[in-house]
């Protein structure tokens, strides 16, 4: 039985993950800096932290780490106070899973004050217990400690705790470690196949959850 789901943010819960795939490229274009061709991918599995710290180093910048991950999210905030949506039934199955008292926090990549802005624009900050952000917890989705301390906070164990995740990098972390994990469909993610024989369960969207359901009250 599904006691606890940790969520995953940018392209789980909401259409946002556009805004990332040029996040770095255009922070270093506006410092006059031209970026390597595959630098989204670069930065893809790493915190914001490690992002800014792989930037610093790469393009000899000498601004202090704190200054290059404050310019990264001067590119994105925006978005998240007054664009990005919810993906399309995610806040009738957020409903469903709070009807039925399953347990739901957060654990992202995106600093904490973007996606408390997102939620309480849409009016979804209700439904988490609480935010885990990489920056915070000190690691990126490389390595499982965000999600160790997401169930932590749930008071759940691997047994009855799902992390439901868009990427293939984020999924393989929480598979190794032990939890379930629920892929969902994204368009930016380029592995889909590889994440959907990874998951235990895979939702191409949030409409049809018979087989969801199914999953949440397996014993």
């Amino acid at each position: 039985m599904l006691n606890g789901i940790i969520f995953d943010f940018d392209g789980t819960l909401f259409d946002s993950m556009f805004i990332w795939d040029t996040a770095g490229e255009s922070y270093l274009r506006s410092i006059g800096k031209e970026p390597e061709a595959d630098l989204q991918k670069v930065l893809k599995p790493m915190s914001l932290l490690q992002s800014a710290q792989y930037i610093r180093e790469k393009y000899d910048i000498q601004l202090s780490v704190e200054d290059i991950m404050d310019g990264i999210n001067r590119t994105v905030e925006v978005f998240y106070f007054h664009t990005v949506e919810p993906k399309p039934g995610a806040i009738a199955f957020l409903e469903e899973l709070h009807r039925r008292n399953i347990k739901m926090c957060i654990a992202t990549a995106t600093d904490r004050y973007q996606v408390e802005a997102a939620l309480q624009r849409c009016k979804m900050r209700h439904f988490f217990s609480e935010i885990f952000t990489c920056t915070e917890v000190g690691s990126g989705k490389d390595r499982p400690d965000i999600f160790r301390k997401a169930m932590e906070h749930l008071q759940t164990d691997r047994s009855n705790t799902a992390v439901v995740e868009d990427a293939y990098h984020a999924a393989f972390t929480a598979k190794q470690d032990g939890f379930m994990v629920v892929g969902v469909y994204d368009s930016h993610e380029s592995r889909q196949q590889e994440l959907l024989r990874l998951t235990d369960l895979f939702l191409t969207d949030y409409f049809d959850l018979t087989s969801f359901w199914k999953f949440a009250s397996a014993e």
